[in-house]
């Protein structure tokens, strides 16, 4: 009888130690299925590359693109995605207390520092009187447009206008810049009929536009403006959002990022 309980036993810890030795496996064969927005360009190919990392970590992902910054928050709050990958810090806060999303943000991707561009002039200085000049129509990257203007001299905010400045908030034009409000998406296709417009990176190298050789004017690199990965505040603590961050911050991505974008592009992590 003692013989036969032994037996089972043994065989009880040697099926345990197959499971275990074969948990990757399982893991594999059994992912967790998380569907990830991103906006077209960038974001959209570094989260491809996550994707290929994810698989060690249990995670089949698929990649949702967007064309615009207004979606992938509605449809992460909506339930349609688990998580997005797209925008900064500034903006999320923007987008939570606007419009109330359960949505925070989870971990550091990566930096675009953003650009001033023109078809027209070959520098700031020759910026002519009443320029036209784009920034985006969204409150956060346009006060981040003007205060990289104001870092360039060309004009003066009213005190504490902070991240959040609009074109209101402009207390010194001497040069009667005109700011025009455009969706961002379509800053870059817009230069030809603007003297100079500013156009987030994201947007930028799609449309073919090399931050560290065409910008007139590019903001530095430790702005607040680093993106961010996020996902429903109900799922903050679920065990696949650190497996998630761990795919994104692996070193083959940021190995990716850095020989990929040359430097445009900057890993946050």
């Amino acid at each position: 009888m003692k013989t036969r309980t032994f037996l089972r036993s043994l065989l009880a810890a040697a099926s345990a130690a197959v499971l275990l030795a074969h948990a990757p496996l399982a893991l594999a064969d059994n992912p967790t299925v998380l569907k990830v927005g991103a906006t077209a360009g960038p974001h959209a190919e570094i989260m491809e590359q996550v994707k290929k990392h994810a698989a060690s970590q249990g995670l089949a992902i698929e990649v949702v693109e967007f064309s615009d910054y207004v979606q992938p928050n509605a449809a992460l709050a909506s339930g349609d995605l688990q998580a997005n990958s797209y925008q900064h810090q500034p903006y999320l806060d923007q987008q939570v207390a606007d419009r109330g999303y359960k949505i925070v943000s989870v971990a550091k991707t990566v930096a675009f520092p953003m650009g001033v561009y023109s078809k027209k002039h070959a520098s700031l200085k020759d910026l002519p009187e009443g320029a036209r000049i784009g920034i985006p129509n969204d409150p956060s990257n346009g006060g981040r447009t003007l205060l990289l203007l104001e870092g360039q001299g060309l004009i003066k905010l009213k005190p504490g206008a902070g991240l959040r400045a609009s074109p209101l908030d402009v207390v010194e034009n001497p040069r009667k810049f005109k700011f025009v409000e455009l969706d961002a998406a379509q800053l870059a296709h817009s230069l030809a009929d603007l003297d100079a417009a500013s156009v987030p990176t994201n947007y930028a190298l799609p449309a073919g536009l090399d931050p560290k050789k065409q910008a007139l004017a590019l903001e530095k690199v430790d702005s607040p403006y680093t993106g961010v990965l996020a996902v429903r505040e109900q799922d903050k603590n679920q065990p696949w959002v650190q497996s998630l961050i761990k795919a994104y911050q692996s070193e083959p991505v940021r190995q990716f990022i850095n020989e990929h974008f040359k430097g445009a592009v900057l890993p946050a992590f």
